[in-house]
């Protein structure tokens, strides 16, 4: 792993940066190879091989975006998805708030439209939905989209840019309000995805972006949540700046708890009627001094994530040794870089349990662990539950509370190793 301290030599900088072209030689933290992140193996292909990627990010000295280069494409990723958001009962609550929040705060109502880009399973419009408000969800996955459908949530099967914003107003859509909810990181052409909202938010229209905020990701060393589905890693400055050159402006911005820190931005067009709020300034300050804009700000990341992958492995290796049966929780996407970027394989970790039958009885890329589900767990009575995402430990915790019959316990260890 680079130290993010010196510029790759000259022959490495092939990448430019998505959003303003500069070359990109500054290394944020190299992860060596991995399969993409949501790439679940089936049983009858564990003898099989998979595609393995360079999982190496940078950050652009000229704009300061922290991205990885694009491998494979949005369709290759995300046109038959394995993540169902209405699996976690956390992020329904959060979704149900944030639709209380705007329908408040905007005077939402039988005669507005709230459109949402990737959508997903309609985790969040069927909320809207039984408010009354008419909605419309913009989902990549056809898989996805017909579990939203079920729900009584109107669909469009379709991967967002200006294009299908140009289409989507041509058929007589536009939008009071506008979401897309942990999605900006995920679009290799960040500003076609950006011209898009420009497009079909209505004049006096609101958008909301939600994404982990860098400055959280670089102090809380959260180094798995870089994977090849998420090409960009972002801050407040850096979206500001890509939503001015369509034209749009940031108003607000207000600093989440999900993910283990994140930003709901809001903005509107750049002639729209909502003044700004302190609250962009002080987010703007805070980033500042933790020093997203300047190469010192990087250069002791990537040691971090060293450390803590020799801090994980020494203790799976004691529990191995003192024949503890370790089982994880949560076969996220950050759970998958963790594991590929240390080498933990089944010999370390025998099985990892989750809710998402999608995802169960089927093999973690890479690491080849299995996918088993929470009951399953339970019944093999492990001594120690791995719980992989992090940012959902309390909610797992409860869940998973009967392994304290037995004297179990849950340990984590991002940012550093807690056993409890």
């Amino acid at each position: 792993m680079s130290a993010g301290t010196e510029p790759l030599p000259a022959a490495a900088a092939r990448a430019r940066c998505r959003s303003c072209g500069a070359p990109l030689t500054r290394t944020v933290a190299d992860l060596g190879l991995s399969p993409l992140a949501n790439a679940y193996v089936p049983p009858e292909r564990a003898g099989q091989g998979e595609m393995v990627y360079p999982l190496h990010a940078y950050v652009c000295e000229t704009c300061w975006l922290v991205q990885l280069e694009a491998f494979e494409s949005p369709e290759q990723i995300f046109s038959d998805y394995a993540y169902f958001s209405g699996f976690s009962a956390g992020w329904l609550r959060h979704a149900e708030a944030y639709v209380a929040a705007m329908t408040g705060r905007f005077g939402l109502g039988p005669d507005s439209t709230v459109v949402e880009v990737a959508s997903n399973d309609g985790y969040l419009l069927q909320y809207f939905v039984a408010r009354g408000v008419p909605v419309l969800g913009v989902e990549p996955a056809a898989n996805v989209a017909a579990a939203a459908r079920d729900k009584g949530v109107p669909t469009e099967v379709a991967f967002f840019g200006r294009a299908t914003a140009e289409r989507l107003k041509a058929q007589g859509h536009g939008a009071d309000l506008m979401a897309a909810n942990n999605v900006l990181a995920h679009v290799p052409d960040i500003l076609d995805f950006v011209a898009g909202f420009q497009v079909l938010l209505k004049r006096d229209g609101v958008g909301t972006f939600e994404f982990p905020h860098l400055l959280r990701m670089i102090e809380h060393k959260q180094f798995d949540t870089i994977y090849h589905e998420h090409f960009s890693y972002l801050s407040l400055g850096v979206v500001s700046g890509i939503l001015e050159r369509s034209g749009l402006r940031v108003f607000d911005v207000a600093e989440l708890p999900t993910h283990g820190g994140s930003l709901r931005v809001f903005f509107c067009h750049a002639d729209g009627p909502h003044a700004p709020t302190p609250a962009v300034a002080r987010v703007l300050d805070a980033e500042r001094a933790g020093g997203l804009f300047s190469a010192e700000g990087y250069a002791r990341f990537a040691e971090s994530v060293i450390a803590i992958k020799c801090a994980s492995l020494d203790f799976l290796i004691a529990e191995r040794r003192a024949g503890r049966r370790v089982v994880g929780y949560g076969a996220a996407a950050k759970g998958n870089t963790f594991l590929n970027y240390c080498g933990i394989g089944p010999e370390l970790v025998a099985a990892v349990a989750d809710r998402s039958p999608h995802k169960q009885g089927r093999l973690l890329p890479g690491s080849r662990i299995p996918v088993i589900a929470p009951e399953a767990l339970l019944a093999l009575r492990p001594d120690t539950v791995l719980i992989l995402p992090w940012n959902l430990k309390a909610e797992v915790m409860d869940e998973m509370a009967g392994i304290r019959a037995w004297g179990g316990r849950f340990v984590t260890c991002i940012p550093s190793l807690s056993v409890e």
